[in-house]
Parts: C-alpha cells; structure tokens; sequence
C-alpha cells in the first residue's frame, strides 16, 4: 500500500489525520463525501457535525470525540472530551501563516499511553501537587493517590485527564464540559460536580470558565495544562520566547517540589521576568530552586490577586512567529514549566518528538499545597458554595 492510501485508510478508520504544519484534519462519517456536499457545509454544520467525530478508544473501550471551534479570523481550536484536553490551537503568525501553537497526539490512545500524562488537559480535582498526598480538612485527614514520588500531583493517578468528560457545543464558538468526580475518588471527600466552558471569541481569546458544587467539603483548584510552542510544534526549543509575568513574588520548593511555606521576591533571582527576558536567558544558572525544577516549574505569586478580578498575568512572545501569547486570570497564581521534563519519548501529531523543552506551561491555579498551607489563599470548597473562576489565553501577532 502507498503512503498516501495509508494515510487516507488511517483518516478514514479514526477521523484524524495531520495536514499542514501538524494540524489535525477531521471527518464527519467514515464515507468520503462529495464536493457538492463539502462545498454547501456551513461553518455552524460543521462545528455542529465535530459531535460526531471520533478520536479513537481508551483502553476501558470509551471512544473519544473531537470538537472544533471557530472564529471569523479562521482561528481554530480543537479539544477532545478525553481529558478535556485542548490538542491543537491555529493562530496566525507575523505574516498570517496560520500555526499551530499546541503540541498535541493523533488519538486518544496516544494521549492514555504517553510518558507525560498532562498535555492540554484540564486538570482536577487539584491542579499541582500536595505534600505527601496528605491533608486534614475540619479536623479529619485525608489520603490521596501519589503519583509524584511521595506526593500527590494534578488530582492523582486517575485525575481527570483520564476521564471522558460529558461534552455539549450548543454553537461553533462554544464547548460546555461536565464530570461528575464521585466521593473519594483518588482520596478526595464530596461528589465534585465539575463544569469547565472553554469559549473561542472574535478577538482570538480561549476563555475558561470553570464552577464546581459538592455535597462534602472538599479541596479544589482546576486549570488547564496545555503545552504551548508559538513558534509551532517542530520548530525546537522555547528557550528564545520572550516571557513577562506580573508578579513581584514566588513560593519557594523544597527538593520534591512542594512549597516551602514562604513568599519571596523575585528581584535579583532568575525568577525575575517582570521585564520581557528570554525563557533560556538565566535557565541554566547556578540557583538551587532551578536545580529542584530542573529548570522552571514553579508558581508566581501574581502582582494583582484574586481581588483585582481578571488581571493580566502573564506576555509570551514567539521570536520566530511573532505570536503574542497573553494570559489572563481571576487566580491569585499561575505556574511556570518551562518542559524540563520532557524527553523526546512521544511522537507529536506533526511527527516531531517531545524533545527536552520544546513547550512551555503557563497554568493559571491558587498556590500548590495549599490545603496544608494556612497562609495561602484556601482552596476549600463548602456545600451550597459554587467555585467560579475564569482565565483568558488571547492571541495576536507583532511583525
């Protein structure tokens, strides 16, 4: 068989085929369809039709789906209801190349069986880690999965980026994804009812809008985990993207990562990007926080807070494309990775391997460990409250 016919049988068995720049390509049924009938499509028909793409099988023998969403500028962001996971994200580039920003799998499988759990997914029930898997909350001591040596990390072995989400997209712009986490699940008290809306606008904005209720108190704290490259997936490192955050203050680590309890400046460290400053200007200094992280992987103690509703957090500027990659959140934190971990042992949508810091995270979070931090804003959920919490990813290009 030819490799063209491969890839025309692979397109039509999963509904899911890499086109330029490693973006994916879709189909509504497993027949190939006419021009007529391509050619009178609609944009709404064919975001309403992505209900019915699919994306492949899990292992427990769910199939995936994928949803498309547009804009009138031709950016498209597709997400799977496998993890909520967000696997591609075109923009244009400085010259109205549309790129894809996102690093991202084929297939759902792909996603199951890939040595970094976390690419694009929305994270619960708790983004980041907790000591020792370890927290007390009213008087009574939890235990939860650990999954990151001796601690707990975004949510547990079986967090929600491993749980096929209920997925609604009432039009083209919009995709509502809901997931009822049970009592106990991964040691967490209360039935969780987790609602994430993620929204593409005309101004090139991904906004997340996320709300969860419970029947017990319980501990909270979503996001999502994309894996970013504006310079698009295949291009190398993102040591020369530009980042600016606003934020005046970190939290500190010790070796496993967690925490240390106190709030430090950034000034005079290489944790200092209030001014634009390359990823890869300071990453390899001699500075015992970097040697924890292997690099970047710490939070940011944002200069606005909670109270200051949506506030600009974060600027990344591809030095290739242009892309101007903007954050921002009504989260008093947002977690820096700058893909020190990553180790070229999974093969991207595109081709390209997931080589030694070739994306970027920029997750928008309350404090990790903050169940066994009292000074930190809490994360604690009651019954009859609702955790409402929004963050914009917006997207533009500068020649």
């Amino acid at each position: 068989m030819k490799k063209s016919n491969a890839m025309r049988s692979l397109l039509f068995t999963t509904c899911l085929g890499v086109g330029v720049a490693g973006t994916l390509v879709s189909c509504e049924t497993k027949t190939e369809k006419t021009t007529e009938s391509t050619s009178t499509t609609t944009q709404s028909e064919e975001a309403a039709a992505a209900d019915t793409t699919a994306f492949g099988k899990t292992k427990d023998g769910k199939e995936a789906r994928l949803y498309i969403l547009t804009n009138k500028n031709n950016v498209k962001v597709t997400f799977t209801n496998y993890g909520g996971r967000m696997i591609s994200l075109l923009v244009p580039d400085k010259n109205g190349k549309m790129t894809d920003v996102v690093v991202g799998f084929k297939n759902a499988g792909e996603y199951e069986n890939s040595t970094e759990p976390y690419f694009g997914a929305t994270i619960g029930r708790f983004g980041n880690r907790i000591a020792k898997g370890k927290f007390k909350l009213d008087g009574k001591e939890y235990t939860l999965a650990t999954n990151n040596g001796q601690n707990s990390l975004h949510g547990g072995k079986q967090g929600f980026q491993y749980v096929n989400w209920e997925a609604q997209q009432p039009d083209n712009h919009t995709l509502v994804l809901t997931y009822t986490s049970k009592d106990m699940e991964e040691g967490y008290p209360g039935n969780l009812k987790a609602k994430v809306t993620y929204t593409l606008t005309d101004e090139n904005e991904i906004k997340m809008d996320y709300e969860a209720t419970t029947d017990k108190p319980t501990v909270v704290n979503l996001t999502n985990h994309a894996f970013f490259n504006l310079n698009g997936e295949g291009s190398g490192d993102i040591l020369g993207h530009v980042l600016q955050i606003n934020a005046d203050k970190y939290t500190p680590v010790d070796s496993t990562l967690i925490p240390t309890g106190k709030i430090e400046p950034v000034a005079g460290t290489p944790f200092d990007f209030r001014k634009p400053t390359p990823i890869g200007a300071r990453i390899n200094a001699n500075n015992e926080q970097l040697k924890f992280g292997n690099g970047y992987d710490h939070n940011y103690v944002l200069s606005a807070g909670k109270s200051a509703g949506m506030a600009p957090a974060a600027r990344v500027v591809g030095e290739k494309s242009g892309i101007v990659m903007e954050v921002l959140t009504q989260e008093p934190g947002l977690q820096f990775y700058s893909g020190n971990f990553m180790a070229g042992k999974n093969t991207f949508k595109g081709g390209s391997k997931d080589e030694f810091r070739t994306a970027f995270c920029l997750e928008t979070q309350h404090f990790p460990d903050s169940p066994n931090q009292p000074s930190f804003p809490s994360t604690v959920l009651k019954p009859g409250q609702t955790y409402k919490t929004s963050s914009i990813y917006k997207f533009t290009a500068q020649k």
